[in-house]
């Protein structure tokens, strides 16, 4: 039996954003403390401590290494998911070529994209999916998310990699939940996203790839490696992890089962549009728009009962513009929700959200006059 999380008081009851950041894991609480015992040190020193502090790192890198079945030395730690997708991507972009992206991929993929040259988007479908032979469109480098931040549709990267471009893939919406696509050059994630600490991203690049760091050199040793690494919290990152990766199976069906109410319910609201795949799609997620409701208001009604949703672009949900993946997609923007569950997240709380969805939604459309 699933508990319900313990939050802070004056903290949502029902946190339903682990999309924006998972609540750190168990396994991660315990691993940093004492981590932060021995892992203080510059890991590229030779003495006592230092030497601590490099079996420690290199510890961490292995065990990320055998959760996402790759080779140790493929594995980087980064000091954060954007960190490691401005490296992967533009260190496989050579001078002068041009980056062909979903259009539904995060800001930090696009911004790189454009950074260092030109970019031009691949068109998605109605569920946000990009065409396996990505509809003529062409490009030097090919960068495709494993799956989409907002609405949790997964993309063909097995498919795209056949195409013999090389390739980068944004893994930080799936790292951990699901097992890494295969046939990608560089791929990056963002350990808070599985219940790491926030601070840790992960790049890896495939042995072979031509790949070549984008920015300038730095005197530590790994070409990919960016200033000093956060020792006990890669080591606690790898923790957590490892767990996830143990546990995957149990908490995706438990979640999957619960996106699936949720995903019925919301579709039973007049004027409410339930976007993305509905089964090609990360368990744990699920977005709806809802028309003639302004979206500020109903994350802030709905958090005033209880529970902690995400509103607006992903990226930018600070400004609250419309999401640009929703309008990529061509679907509703007005009023749209996303609901991402924790590892925790128990049905009776999404029986409580349920409950109050309905109501929130209406009592606003007649505050609005509809």
């Amino acid at each position: 039996m699933r508990k319900a999380a313990a939050y802070p008081p004056g903290y949502p009851t029902g946190y339903l954003d682990s999309a924006s950041s998972e609540p750190l894991h168990p396994a991660a609480r315990e691993t940093l403390m004492a981590a932060y015992d021995r892992g203080y040190a510059d890991p590229r020193r030779l003495h006592g401590p230092g030497r601590d502090a490099r079996l420690l790192l290199d510890n961490a890198r292995a065990v990320v290494a055998e959760c996402l079945e790759v080779r140790p030395d493929e594995v980087t730690f980064t000091p954060s998911g954007t960190a490691a997708v401005h490296l992967g991507l533009l260190g496989l972009r050579p001078s002068g070529t041009t980056v062909a992206h979903s259009a539904v991929e995060h800001s930090a993929v696009v911004h790189a994209a454009t950074w260092a040259g030109d970019a031009v988007e691949i068109p998605v479908s109605r569920a946000g999916r990009v065409d396996p032979g990505l509809g003529g469109v062409s490009g030097g480098v090919i960068a495709v998310q494993s799956a989409n931040h907002e609405v949790g549709t997964l993309q063909p990267v097995a498919e795209i990699a056949g195409l013999g471009v090389p390739l980068f893939v944004d893994a930080c919406a799936s790292m951990g939940r699901l097992p890494l696509p295969r046939g990608w050059d560089a791929l990056a994630g963002s350990a808070h996203k599985w219940g790491g600490p926030a601070g840790v991203g992960v790049l890896l690049v495939r042995k072979g790839a031509r790949w070549r760091n984008p920015f300038p050199a730095d005197d530590r040793g790994d070409e990919r490696a960016v200033g000093f690494e956060n020792v006990p919290a890669a080591l606690a990152a790898a923790a957590a992890l490892r767990a996830v990766v143990t546990e995957r199976d149990e908490v995706n069906a438990h979640q999957s089962a619960l996106v699936d109410r949720i995903r019925a319910t919301a579709a039973q609201i007049p004027d409410v549009e339930v976007v993305g795949d509905p089964v090609h799609r990360l368990p744990h997620l699920v977005t709806f728009s809802c028309l003639y409701v302004d979206g500020e208001a109903l994350v802030t009604e709905l958090d005033r009962r209880g529970y902690g949703v995400a509103s607006g672009s992903a990226c930018t949900a600070s400004t609250l513009t419309p999401s640009r993946v929703l309008e990529a997609m061509g679907v509703l923007t007005h009023g749209n929700v996303r609901v991402s569950l924790t590892r925790d997240t128990t049905a009776e709380e999404v029986d409580g959200f349920l409950a109050v969805l309905p109501e929130v939604v209406r009592d606003l459309r007649a505050e609005a006059g509809f």
